[in-house]
């Protein structure tokens, strides 16, 4: 699995220009992504919402920012296009709680998935990946950008009850 995803990053690292990120626009506008400011309150889950921002630093690394972050059950987190696009949020199927997969896939957005466990890419500044960790698991959730994982790109969520 490691390899196919490592390889699917080589595959959207070789990707650009015109016609590819159109397509990725109207993949990211078909899935719903929203602007970062624009989710309704009913979107929300019962408790606090975490932003993750998604971006490229000067220094020319890729990084979820925090990489690591601690949320209670119920709160959700909202990764959110920074720059350095195209992002997205996959997670590691050995690396999440067990118990949590079929959660996890019904509560990630499901248009323009890349997969069961992976968001649409999101390649305009503030569009967003919003996840509620309503009834999931406790424990710790680790994941990637399918694009630059071979880069580092790597976050863990740890969610305590």
């Amino acid at each position: 699995m490691r390899k196919f995803i490592a390889a699917l990053a080589l595959a959207a690292l070789a990707c650009g220009g015109g016609a590819e990120q159109a397509a990725q626009d109207k993949m990211a506008d078909s899935a719903g992504m929203q602007p970062a400011g624009e989710m309704d309150s009913d979107q929300m889950g019962s408790g606090t919402t975490h932003t993750v921002d998604m971006l490229l630093t000067p220094e020319g690394s890729y990084v979820y920012r925090p990489a690591q972050l601690t949320i209670k059950v119920g709160d959700t987190v909202r990764w959110i296009m920074v720059s350095g696009a195209p992002h997205n949020v996959a997670f590691w199927e050995d690396s999440i709680p067990q118990g949590a997969r079929e959660t996890l896939v019904g509560a990630m957005p499901a248009a323009g998935k890349l997969g069961p466990l992976s968001s649409a890419l999101l390649t305009q500044a503030d569009q967003a990946v919003e996840i509620t960790f309503a009834g999931m698991p406790a424990g710790r959730y680790a994941y990637f950008c399918t694009p630059h994982l071979l880069l580092g790109m790597t976050g863990v969520l740890t969610v305590e009850q």
